[in-house]
């Protein structure tokens, strides 16, 4: 089994992820500065679901499964010499990379916001591989990246794994050329993971770092098997207007009996993947890695896609809520396809879990149970895209990822 280093480990991907690679056997050692839990303070705003302080967390899972994760306090991109120390006496074998601020409306709230997802993310990213470089160390570099970065202009075609096959006219003579797949983000989020990829193209040429980059769609989902040995492990659900993805805050409308917010004509088309196949995909990841030398492997890790106003048809069937069409505050297209290639976690044995095999335990464990919680004046989401933005409602749907 391998040792393991999750920066990040107490959000809302990286959390489950450690649970389920530790419930695999592996030495899981989380490092985090629980940002996430002071946005939270700032934002005046709880995650639906209740989350216990890491330490009651740790001690709980210690105590479920006889397992145990260790827990470093260490703010990725400012403790560098903290973050190497760490690393160096810990020589892991993989390191998975969550530390980054993960939420495309938080990312575009205010120049301060924005300023601060490219700080985090960036120097967080260079930080890891920086690290990494000095030490010598030949570990697996896995990133949690996004399906942003390509945008939702796909003209007609499938987007490919990562890389796109060109041909290049020299004086007359067709040459085949692979480039990365052109890049289009729609917010500052997007943006900082696009050069995320810059990051890890340079390290592999340069230094032969072995990285492999998720293109992870829309999570859905809260629970996963180890998550739900006690209430006090669960996951986090954002439904507020800053970090609840677009699924979230229908369930959540709907459980409070708030109508379906659908932007613009709903015809944004999104990839989504659940959080069990994100915890496997991140498995696979770590089971499949690239050898030294071998170029940057960028996996999209998703598992179908739908329409928003298809999806808010699909809750609004389970639950009889309505729905609101409303302005678009977002600088995009009102209609998108979108095509996605994802064979290569399909071909590696993922076998998906579909929104309609889960949707219904969403709703009726998870948002009408805790929806007691909840703080109706938090669903309105007030980040705009442009400054010039003639939004005439407030009611708006994030989608964090």
């Amino acid at each position: 089994m391998a040792k393991i280093v999750i920066l990040g480990g107490d959000g809302f991907c990286g959390w489950p992820t450690s649970l389920y690679l530790s419930k695999q056997g592996h030495d899981v050692i989380i490092v985090d500065n629980l940002s996430r839990r002071e946005i939270d303070l700032e934002l005046e705003v709880d995650s639906l679901t209740p989350i216990q302080p890491i330490g009651t967390r740790l001690e709980t899972w210690k105590q479920k499964t006889g397992n145990t994760i260790r827990f470093e306090n260490i703010t990725v991109g400012k403790e560098y010499e903290r973050l190497l120390k760490l690393l160096s006496d810990e020589r892991p074998d993989t390191i998975i990379h969550f530390a980054e601020q993960r939420a495309a409306p938080y990312s575009m709230k205010s120049p301060t916001h924005k300023r601060y997802t490219v700080d985090n993310n960036l120097n967080s990213t260079h930080d890891v591989l920086a690290a990494m470089v000095e030490l010598n160390l030949d570990a697996h570099l896995i990133h949690l990246g996004t399906m942003g970065v390509y945008g939702y202009g796909t003209a007609g075609m499938q987007i490919p794994e990562g890389y796109l096959d060109i041909k290049v006219d020299v004086n007359g003579t067709l040459h085949d050329q692979q480039v990365l797949y052109p890049v289009n983000p729609g917010s500052v989020y997007h943006l900082t993971k696009t050069q995320d990829q810059l990051f890890f193209q340079f390290y592999n040429k340069n230094d032969q770092v072995r990285v492999t980059d998720l293109h992870q769609g829309i999570v859905w989902g809260t629970q996963t098997p180890e998550t739900e040995l006690d209430e006090k492990l669960i996951n986090r659900f954002d439904y507020d207007g800053d970090y609840g993805t677009v699924l979230n805050r229908f369930l959540m409308q709907s459980a409070v009996e708030h109508p379906l917010t659908v932007h613009g004509t709903g015809g944004q088309t999104r990839a989504f993947i659940h959080i069990t196949d994100t915890c496997k995909c991140i498995e696979l990841a770590v089971n499949n890695p690239p050898a030294k030398g071998e170029r940057v492997h960028i996996l999209n890790q998703m598992t179908e896609t739908h329409r928003v106003r298809d999806l808010a048809k699909i809750i609004s069937d389970l639950t009889g809520a309505e729905i609101a069409f409303v302005k678009n505050p977002r600088n995009e297209a009102n209609e998108n396809d979108l095509h996605v290639c994802n064979d290569n976690f399909l071909g590696l044995g993922l076998e998906p879990v579909t929104l309609s095999q889960g949707l219904l335990k969403e709703v009726t464990e998870i948002s009408t149970r805790y929806a007691h919680r909840s703080d109706g004046s938090k669903i309105p989401c007030i980040s705009l895209w442009t400054n010039g933005s003639d939004v005439e409602s407030e009611e708006v749907i994030a989608d964090a990822a």
